[in-house]
């Protein structure tokens, strides 16, 4: 039998991630990052998404996962890409930030999140954020304010 020539593995792929930028009023729910990357920085609720998941879906579990909290899943408020090839551990993330509202359920950190709690702008402007959130949360808070804005998709 001849030897088949070894293969080298498939170069990394990005990853697809989904998040929300969940409003209530003035205030959005923010998250501190449990693990890396960006452990110890504030965030909105996010992750992975799985397979054969929707986009809503996932926004979905991961909040549920993260916060406790079930949340209804406005429009994509934007698309954010996040890549860091060197020291581990490397990532290349493709984010899609959701506008969210929350439905019910008990806040508690949960999952990968070491907190989670509700902050106004005047309050998040002295948390150590993620890099680029600051215009992810103006942009939701406004689009939440704006009339008519949770009948921008359609529902799945």
């Amino acid at each position: 039998m001849p030897l088949r020539p070894v293969q080298p593995p498939p170069p990394p792929r990005p990853v697809i991630a989904v998040s929300a930028a969940i409003v209530d009023g003035d205030r959005v729910l923010l998250v501190q990052r449990g693990n890396p990357p960006n452990q110890g920085l504030w965030s909105v609720p996010g992750g992975r998404l799985e397979w054969s998941e929707s986009l809503r879906e996932g926004v979905a579990r991961e909040v549920r996962e993260e916060t406790g909290l079930a949340v209804e899943v406005g429009p994509l408020v934007e698309v954010v890409e996040r890549v860091d090839p060197g020291s581990p551990p490397a990532y290349h993330f493709v984010i899609l930030d959701f506008l969210a509202r929350p439905l019910g359920g008990d806040l508690r950190p949960g999952d990968d999140a070491s907190d989670a709690r509700w902050v106004s702008r005047a309050e998040w402007v002295s948390l150590p954020l993620t890099e680029g959130l600051t215009p992810v949360l103006e942009k939701a808070l406004r689009l939440a304010a704006t009339p008519g804005a949770w009948t921008l998709f359609d529902p799945p």
